[in-house]
């Protein structure tokens, strides 16, 4: 059976319910998929605090957004650099690609392009488009583990792909 022979009991704007015999998940459709952005300003990591309704909390995560949500065949590069500028109000001057990867293969279709930005310069507060309520953190790259430590003693909830930046450094402290 492929994704196109799949029951589709529920879709949306961007995503729909999926099985394929005993397995159940979502997908996203119309060819929009994510960049979620690695942006470093002076030796400061970039990252985005914002609520998010699934989980029931806000979320500490690195910058990210939709490709091709409003726009179809909208450029990978240029959404992220869109999005890093909406988000936290720096601008990209470069978007380098660094791979594409599954945020949750037992559960999700959905795939995201890990980008890395450079040559930022502040444009504004950022905050994302209006309703958003999002906030930013400029985060010593040296002091990331322990914000997010402190976001997560907080009651704030951690995205599992800033483990790209933090999970070699959380293995550095085991050995």
């Amino acid at each position: 059976m492929t994704p196109q022979d799949a029951d589709v009991p529920w879709r949306g704007r961007f995503l729909e319910v999926r099985k394929e015999g005993h397995w159940e998940y979502v997908a996203r459709h119309n060819d929009v998929t994510a960049a979620v952005i690695v942006a470093v300003d002076d030796g400061h990591l970039l990252l985005v605090e914002q609520m998010r309704i699934p989980v029931g909390a806000r979320c500490i995560e690195l910058p990210a957004g939709l490709v091709g949500d409003e726009t179809a065949g909208e450029p990978l590069a240029e959404a992220a650099r869109r999005e890093l500028e909406e988000e936290c109000g720096y601008r990209a001057e470069t978007i380098v690609e660094l791979g594409v990867f599954q945020s949750s293969p037992g559960m999700t279709s959905e795939d995201f392009t890990l980008v890395r930005a450079t040559g930022l310069v502040r444009t504004g507060d950022g905050g994302g488009e209006a309703g958003e309520d999002i906030t930013v953190h400029r985060v010593p790259l040296g002091e990331v583990v322990s914000f997010v430590a402190g976001k997560r003693a907080q009651g704030v909830k951690v995205d599992a792909k800033l483990l790209a930046v933090i999970g070699p450094m959380l293995l550095g402290a085991l050995g």
